[in-house]
């Protein structure tokens, strides 16, 4: 495909219609589709790492010459549109403040299994469990790539990782950190048994701290939503552990807690580069 950009000045151009009404229309999805936003996000998105491909590219014509070669070096570069900020506002359905968006393909799910190293490696999973804010879902694949987790699981009332704002948050890690969905009649408990991985399901009630035992060589951590968290009926059957805070509060928001208690597994299980 040629990379050479196409200038577009109506914004009711056909081949802008996947942009169309974005605000709207990637709540729900876009028929394998996906909107990305911003520089950093779109060279994930081109990169060796990111495992979905764009199916196109649209920019602010003063956005082209730093992207330019980006663009080219992909084996096979997606076709490109220039247009101006009115023209990108216009089909976007708010003001375009970047000037860089692109159409991302989700290609095939993954299975939730394969995203596990098997036995006896070591491993670390995060799991989300019924989080519905885009905020805290792309901050948790943000902490997940930092500090090496092999994957993120995600159960059926959690929101989509590839939403353009949970992306956004995310630092484009949505883009590269393999996540899949646990069917809606899946156990989170039997799956980890079926995998030799430890279940930690984090709560501040708990009487257990993360400091307690030695980071598990095979985990998964469970984080609930903002407010609810785990239900209790579920922390009864697993093994339920805290993040220790001051006195007086045992509050933290749910993104917040994934980094620490990632980071301490992660240190436990050696993953952590030490030299920085």
């Amino acid at each position: 495909m040629n990379s050479v950009p196409e200038t577009v000045t109506d914004p009711d151009d056909p081949r802008l219609e996947p942009y169309t009404r974005m605000r709207e229309r990637d709540l729900v999805g876009r028929a394998g589709r996906f909107i990305a936003e911003g520089e950093v996000t779109l060279r994930l998105l081109l990169g060796p790492r990111s495992r979905f491909r764009a199916e196109s590219i649209l920019l602010l014509p003063e956005r082209w010459p730093g992207l330019a070669a980006t663009i080219a070096a992909c084996p096979a570069p997606p076709p490109v549109f220039l247009a101006t900020r009115a023209v990108m506002s216009a089909v976007a359905g708010f003001p375009i403040h970047r000037g860089v968006l692109a159409v991302g393909l989700r290609g095939p799910e993954l299975d939730a299994a394969a995203l596990v190293p098997p036995a006896p490696a070591p491993a670390l999973v995060l799991a989300l469990a019924g989080l519905t804010n885009h905020d805290n879902v792309g901050a948790a694949f943000r902490n997940a790539a930092a500090f090496g987790a092999d994957g993120v699981l995600l159960d059926a009332a959690s929101c989509d990782p590839l939403y353009r704002k949970s992306i956004r948050v995310s630092a484009g890690a949505a883009l590269i950190q393999p996540f899949a969905r646990l069917a809606a009649d899946q156990d989170w408990l039997r799956f980890s048994e079926s995998l030799d991985l430890q279940a930690l399901a984090l709560s501040p009630g708990a009487t257990e701290t993360l400091e307690d035992r030695a980071a598990p060589a095979r985990a998964l951590l469970i984080l609930g939503t903002e407010g609810p968290g785990l239900a209790a009926a579920f922390l009864a059957r697993a093994r339920p552990i805290r993040i220790p805070m001051a006195t007086g509060f045992d509050s933290l928001n749910v993104a917040t807690a994934a980094g620490i208690a990632l980071h301490t597994i992660a240190r436990g299980q050696g993953r952590l580069d030490r030299r920085r």
